[in-house]
């Protein structure tokens, strides 16, 4: 396994991580959980992501009774939550110092840990000011109960103002983002948030490098029963990625692939791995199998030559324009 730095931060993460989104009391049984994430600890894996919204707290019940009986020593793994959608009343939900606080208790109680290694603002919030925001995460770290915070689909600009207010204010900014990122969807990491990577080394955590599955092929030809994107809470994901011009990619990608011996998950994992800007690739898995082989993608990132690069460029043609930023 290769270790990266979390952006300029000391802390260093797997360059393949684990995540319970969707899987964890959801699609997959604690069985299946467990084996995942025991076999991801033993080949190197340090980060096990979440959030207080996967399967409305559940996955974190599942995640934290693992943690538990594994025994592993504390300072071997990073854990991670994320706040925002808590519940459907008023103060369950947003970043408001009452949710932000309120939800890390829960997230602690849920995961049977003492602490956090990574919280994140799920979403921005238009109703709290960034600065409360700011101002309860800085107050969740000087009490030990989180130990650096991020953000999750923040603007560029919104990003900025809250290390802004930190700086001002002598407060512990932000040190990472968790974008989506894969060979479908590029803006983001590639042109908005490169000032932030360049003058305040931020880090990034990305999630769905394979794009919801999109990007392992196996929706080429329809949606496969007991796949994710049968889930009726997907359904937006159905609608925006799964259309006849990524099909489309997707098929000429897989001829690459081929050509390099390795298999299309993997290609579009390493293809993540390449940006520099990554820190680490969250991967999940419905079976252990599926994470066996998302695990060698850390081999295929040599296959990625410069000619490679440019041939899956021209079969993408959806490079971000910099100028634009």
């Amino acid at each position: 396994m290769e270790y990266r730095r979390l952006g300029k931060a000391g802390v260093q993460v797997s360059a393949l991580s684990f995540g319970s989104w969707v899987t964890f009391g959801n699609q997959v049984d604690k069985k299946v959980a467990r084996e995942c994430m025991e076999y991801a600890y033993d080949n190197g894996v340090n980060f096990f992501d979440n959030a207080e919204v996967y399967a409305k707290g559940q996955s974190e019940i599942v995640m934290g009774e693992i943690l538990k009986n594994a025994g592993w020593n504390r300072d071997t793994y990073l854990v991670s939550s994320k706040v925002f959608w808590g519940g459907e009343l008023p103060n369950q939900r947003g970043l408001s110092r009452k949710h932000v606080t309120e939800a890390c208790h829960a997230a602690l109680k849920r995961l049977q840990v003492d602490y956090l290694d990574f919280y994140f603002c799920h979403r921005p919030d238009r109703n709290t000011p960034i600065e409360e925001t700011v101002w309860a995460m800085h107050n969740l770290i000087e009490q030990g109960k989180v130990l650096y915070w991020g953000t999750s689909e923040w603007s560029a600009q919104e990003v900025q103002e809250a290390i802004m207010i930190a700086r001002m204010n002598h407060l512990i900014p932000p040190t990472m983002e968790q974008p989506q990122y894969n060979m479908l969807v590029r803006r983001k990491v590639e042109s908005e948030f490169d000032k932030l990577f360049r003058d305040y080394g931020y880090g990034t955590t990305i999630w769905s490098p394979l794009a919801s599955g999109l990007l392992t092929g196996k929706y080429n030809n329809g949606i496969p029963e007991g796949s994710r994107l049968t889930l009726s809470d997907l359904q937006w994901i159905r609608e925006k990625m799964l259309n006849d011009q990524n099909i489309n990619k997707i098929v000429a990608l897989e001829k690459i692939a081929t050509d390099l011996n390795i298999s299309m998950a993997n290609m579009a994992l390493a293809w993540c791995l390449k940006n520099p800007n990554v820190s680490t690739v969250i991967t999940g898995a419905t079976k252990l199998s599926q994470l066996e082989q998302n695990l060698q993608a850390i081999e295929g990132v040599s296959k990625l030559t410069e000619d490679v690069m440019e041939n899956i460029e021209e079969v993408l043609d959806n490079k971000p324009n910099l100028a634009n930023f």
